[in-house]
């Protein structure tokens, strides 16, 4: 599974494109992209979520929540539209396959493209590269952090200090390569690989394993699920070639020649973040809301 689909790597979960397109019946749209004044004259915004990407947006039964969730959601509120949710699966051709699939074209199938997509990395590399979509609106800095048991490693400054001690990922993450791939390969025997990050970060807090790499919104958000503390489970940073010491930043997409509603959606963000509705959408979920 190809976790890079962009400059330093972000790690996406990889889903049959099957589990999207089975939805296509329940959510399908036309696939020609609307402007703003057909987007207000419908009274509903279409918003493309992945639906395999927890704290920000996971499937639950039938519903779809999270961080992105309720963001697009008071986005849409603050604009006087409707929320129209766009569930997919990321393609098996990267975040590139994604702003396509999702954003400026739609499936070959039928599904989609949404009026925006929420999760998009706003790099510059990236952005050139994706002329035919317009990002914007950083809401977001995220990153991949090593969380630990104290009582079983005193100190960790470098992947060596991992040497000889189970640590765990999620299977095709950017944190599973950086365990495999560092110290020269010398903790490869040593690292188990979990389907979901809820499942490392589980297989932590039982005593399974030692450490695991994960992003920062996922520890949070388990601390908060599971009742676990920081103190009791820290978390450090490590240098990798793999993992971008700042981490990266998240926004939205639309079509290349919709300014006006990406105009439009800015202004909505600006005044969520400035009343804390932001702020307070991030607190819900127990993760921290860093300000790129």
């Amino acid at each position: 599974m190809n976790i890079n689909p962009f400059p330093n790597g972000w790690r996406l979960r990889r889903r049959v494109a099957s589990a999207c397109l089975a939805l296509a019946g329940a959510f399908a749209v036309a696939p020609v992209h609307a402007d703003l004044a057909k987007i207000q004259q419908s009274g509903t915004l279409k918003v493309a979520l992945y639906q395999d990407l927890p704290p920000f947006s996971d499937s639950i039964g039938n519903q779809l929540t999270g961080v992105d969730v309720a963001l697009a959601k008071a986005l849409c509120k603050q604009m006087g539209l409707s929320a129209s949710i766009l569930p997919f699966s990321a393609s098996d051709d990267g975040m590139s396959g994604d702003l396509r699939n999702m954003v400026w074209r739609g499936h070959y199938l039928g599904y989609g493209p949404a009026d925006v997509m929420m999760h998009v990395p706003v790099d510059p590399v990236f952005m050139r590269q994706n002329d035919k979509a317009l990002i914007f609106a950083p809401y977001h800095r995220e990153m991949v952090v090593l969380a630990f048991d104290p009582q079983r490693i005193r100190q960790v400054d470098r992947f060596e200090d991992l040497s000889g001690l189970p640590t765990g990922a999620e299977a095709g993450s950017t944190g599973a390569n950086a365990l495999l791939t560092s110290a020269q390969g010398a903790l490869r025997d040593k690292v188990k690989i979990y389907p979901k990050s809820a499942d490392v970060l589980g297989a932590l807090f039982s005593g399974e394993i030692a450490a695991a790499m994960v992003t920062r919104a996922e520890y949070e958000n388990a601390l908060k699920e599971r009742g676990q503390s920081a103190e009791r489970y820290p978390t450090t940073q490590l240098a990798s070639p793999l993992l971008p010491s700042r981490g990266w930043v998240i926004g939205m997409a639309v079509k290349a020649d919709q300014e006006a509603l990406a105009q439009e959606l800015q202004r909505a963000l600006d005044t969520l973040r400035s009343s804390g509705e932001l702020q307070n959408i991030f607190n819900q979920h127990g993760v921290s809301l860093v300000v790129p």
